[in-house]
């Protein structure tokens, strides 16, 4: 088998850009570890709340943007809130939901700092290991493009919600806009999926 041939210095630094790209990915991991601290900390907060701690209630409630029973006037203007006593099932979903929301994060920056280093740097050498994710031995740019959009719509469905489990808090625009902006999302990754799908199929003729 013939060596490969050796790379001029031009080309050879070009290719070795790539490396650039490594700070980027431990970046990204380190982003992962302040995830994760925001997970347990809000984890922690949620079950001293449903314990009776009133000053871990006062944090999650202030986290999730969340009121209660507005107090109205004889004018019908509000006035103030009625004071959160204890933990109650909608405060209990939009905290649950966050911390879906934190999981389905955590799982996008995975899948890009994975699959970005495989595709764009260097193998990484998991076809023997035992815990390879199963989408990584057909991972290429298109596919990881796909699988963002996926992901990136989950996210955006949790958010869209939380936002109307909490709807009393919103005005009528905010809850269209978050609404059109979902519907963006998934038009363009039906868009991406549809391009990626064209663009393979004069190869699976061959």
């Amino acid at each position: 088998m013939p060596n490969d041939p050796q790379l001029r210095p031009l080309p050879r630094l070009i290719f070795a850009s790539r490396w650039l790209q490594l700070p980027l990915y431990i970046g990204l991991i380190l982003a992962q570890a302040v995830y994760v601290f925001q997970f347990w900390t809000e984890l922690v907060h949620l079950i001293e709340a449903a314990f009776g701690n009133q000053e871990a209630l006062t944090m999650l409630v202030k986290s999730i943007g969340y009121k209660a029973v507005a107090i109205k006037d004889a004018a019908d203007q509000v006035i103030g809130y009625e004071p959160i006593a204890k933990l109650n099932e909608t405060i209990l979903m939009l905290v649950v939901l966050g911390l879906i929301d934190v999981v389905m994060i955590s799982n996008l920056l995975i899948m890009v700092i994975i699959g970005g280093y495989e595709t764009f740097v260097s193998r990484m050498g998991l076809s023997e290991h035992p815990d390879q994710p199963e989408w990584l031995s057909h991972v290429n740019a298109s596919v990881l493009k796909v699988k963002l959009a996926t992901a990136i719509i989950g996210i955006s469905s949790i958010h869209l919600l939380k936002t109307f489990i909490n709807a009393d808090n919103y005005t009528e625009k905010t809850l269209m806009w978050q609404t059109l902006i979902h519907v963006a999302f998934l038009l363009s990754a039906m868009a991406i999926a549809y391009t990626d799908r064209l663009l393979q199929a004069p190869a699976d003729k061959h």
